[in-house]
């Protein structure tokens, strides 16, 4: 093996999370890009679908398929069919997420549940499932997606920060457990990313506007942005990082 070969996902197996659009769409190209066979689950499963179709035209391979992550024991199930008939599963993105923008005192009972079962339940009990195969397999690669909001708070988004902040301690929970396995968990955050569940930021002028002046790099985000740091953290190259979140949001955090 080379050196370069380490960075490689070629021939992996992967699943992706929250596939059907935005930045979750964008995971799922890349790794299809750099080799993987991916797998495109989402509640919007016709868009999944769709993912996937595109990852084929380009010469990939891939599948569309229905996932909620707030519901563990059908995800456990679509996992073990997945490394069933694939023959392993190296790979799982945890990226389906949701936001509802919303002060904190009128944040209302069924948001703060909708946000917490899908943004932290969801991505603990998804992490588990790909955990129980891994462990048998005494390898694997899984990459919580986190944000800005688990380092820092931002206003209306208490119960998005909330549980993006519980994604970076559960990361270093299961990083521990999991490590003896030969299983690296780490978190990426990304930056400001325009993304159907960001548009919302961007249609607000004066909230766009202190969003772009803050980025030191002088332009939002793109999803080729993160794709670099993903492929790194699903390959071997990574074998001795775990426990870790990395930010990618063109210096907003330093400034």
């Amino acid at each position: 093996m080379t050196f370069y070969d380490r960075f490689s996902v070629a021939g992996k197996v992967a699943v992706v999370t929250g596939a059907a659009r935005g930045l979750g769409k964008g995971y799922a190209l890349g790794l299809a890009s750099a080799g993987a066979t991916v797998l495109c689950g989402d509640v919007n499963e016709n868009d999944a679908k769709l993912t996937a179709e595109e990852i084929r035209a380009s010469g990939g391979r891939a599948e569309g398929f229905f996932l909620d992550v707030t519901q563990p024991g059908k995800v456990e199930s679509a996992f073990s069919d997945a490394a069933y008939r694939l023959g392993t599963l190296d790979i799982v993105v945890n990226n389906a997420g949701v936001e509802e923008i919303n002060d904190f005192v009128s944040v209302t009972e069924e948001q703060f549940d909708k946000i917490m079962s899908v943004n932290l339940r969801g991505v603990f009990f998804t992490a588990q499932a790909a955990a129980k195969i891994m462990m048998n397999q005494r390898r694997g690669k899984i990459v919580n997606i986190g944000s800005l909001g688990s380092a820092i708070g931002l206003a209306q988004s208490s119960v998005y920060c909330g549980a993006k902040g519980g994604v970076v301690q559960i990361t270093r929970t299961m990083a521990i457990e999991l490590a003896k396995y030969n299983i690296q968990v780490n978190a990426m955050g990304p930056g400001y990313f325009r993304t159907p569940m960001t548009e919302p930021f961007f249609q607000n002028p004066e909230h766009r506007r202190w969003i772009e002046e803050r980025i030191p790099a002088g332009r939002v985000g793109t999803a080729e942005d993160l794709l670099g740091t993903l492929v790194f953290l699903c390959s071997e190259a990574s074998d001795y990082l775990t426990g870790q979140i990395v930010y990618i949001d063109g210096g907003w955090l330093a400034s």
